[in-house]
């Protein structure tokens, strides 16, 4: 693989996973517990010691978090009360990262299970080989090693730009605070020259609203279940796995483990483990989930920040084009997710909100999440008036 270039050009680039793993195993009960978190910090933070947030500036976000909070509630009929009291961390990027791992460890363990599947090295190896033992070790060593690569790498190129916790539309446990990553946020303001108090407001409005949306049950379950099939349903391609590893070389001792680290970390290998039928089929529903949440998200944000904050338009033209202008680690992390969110994803959203509104006015978009039933269709959200007939709104 090539050595040049910053870590987050490739996602799992220059992260030598199967001897820092191998010297993990040495006296570890638990090898593979620590690995993720040291791949992740490791990349979000391009190795380098990381400061912790100014107490200062974690309590002035908190306060506009509270701003925040009370203009959602006034605005949506979302039960905020129910969500529970809304809560935030102020983190680094390394908190986010220690945190977004717990959160997510069911969708990783899920995910990793099924990328790992096909990706087991040779077992006709003779007993009386001396290489049997440790092709015996890999082999047992290929799911939690891909488990580790996997989440590790993933969450610390997300910790590299993501501002907090919902810059993936991925529910999060609803009891835990929610997320701001502050250098994050502070830098991106001094690249674009933006006010740093109406940045931080934003960014705590997209927060709560994105949490409000995902703290209705019915979203969340179907959010969650549609997120949990897609790790589950990748499917072994045997013939794509064998010619990448068709000229690994058992024979060559210790040069062999740098082969393997090469070949496994290659995200297209990853994906050698490609979109199954059922993930095909289950893509039209996710994508028309993630498209309304986000076309709503985008709506409230304009409805309640055009009033309340002075450089909201310069704002939101800035962080919208940020969000589409996705580098390649954060393309393959929303492909491995199943997510599609470029510019068009955003568009077909802002455009199905903008037609109920435009026929039954906020009231017909308070239906969106009032039930489950009365979540769209893939067909629906590229025709609202489809959605607006069948909950009998008119359109």
């Amino acid at each position: 693989m090539s050595d040049s270039g910053p870590p987050g050009n490739d996602p799992f680039g220059e992260i030598p996973f199967i001897n820092e793993l191998m010297r993990m195993m040495q006296g570890h009960p638990n090898p593979f517990h620590d690995a993720p978190r040291q791949i992740a910090y490791s990349i979000a933070n391009d190795g380098e010691t990381e400061a912790n947030v100014d107490p200062g500036d974690r309590m002035a976000v908190e306060q506009l978090m509270r701003v925040a909070e009370l203009q959602v509630a006034s605005a949506t009929d979302l039960d905020l009360e129910k969500a529970g009291q809304i809560r935030v961390e102020v983190v680094n990027r390394s908190q986010w990262a220690d945190r977004t791992l717990d959160d997510y460890r069911p969708l990783f363990e899920t995910l990793a299970g099924s990328l790992s599947a096909g990706l087991d090295l040779p077992s006709d190896i003779p007993e009386d080989d001396p290489m049997a033992p440790m092709i015996q070790g890999l082999n047992q060593m290929m799911a939690p090693m891909m488990s580790s690569m996997t989440s590790g790498t993933m969450v610390g190129n997300l910790a590299r730009r993501t501002l907090g916790g919902y810059d993936l539309p991925v529910p999060r446990p609803a009891a835990k605070p929610l997320l701001i990553v502050l250098p994050n946020v502070d830098g991106f303001g001094s690249e674009w020259s933006l006010d740093r108090d109406d940045l931080r407001l934003w960014v705590c409005l997209h927060e709560v609203t994105h949490h409000a949306v995902m703290a209705v049950p019915h979203v969340r379950v179907r959010m969650t279940e549609f997120l949990s099939r897609h790790a589950a349903g990748f499917s072994s391609d045997p013939e794509s796995i064998e010619r990448k590893l068709g000229g690994f070389d058992l024979s060559r001792g210790p040069e062999a483990l740098a082969d393997l680290q090469s070949i496994l970390g290659d995200p297209e290998t990853v994906l050698g483990a490609v979109r199954s039928p059922e993930q095909e089929a289950l893509q039209p529903d996710l994508t028309a989930l993630v498209a309304a949440i986000t076309g709503y998200v985008d709506h409230m944000m304009d409805t309640i920040g055009d009033n309340l904050i002075g450089s909201y338009p310069m704002l939101t033209e800035a962080l919208r084009r940020r969000r589409v202008e996705a580098d390649k680690a954060d393309r393959f992390v929303e492909r491995i997710l199943g997510l599609e969110l470029d510019r068009a994803q955003y568009e077909r959203g802002t455009a199905f909100v903008g037609g109920i509104v435009e026929r039954a006015g906020e009231a017909g978009l308070a239906r969106l999440f009032a039930e489950p039933e009365n979540l769209p269709t893939p067909s629906e959200v590229d025709a609202p008036g489809l959605w607006l007939a069948r909950i009998d709104l008119p359109g």
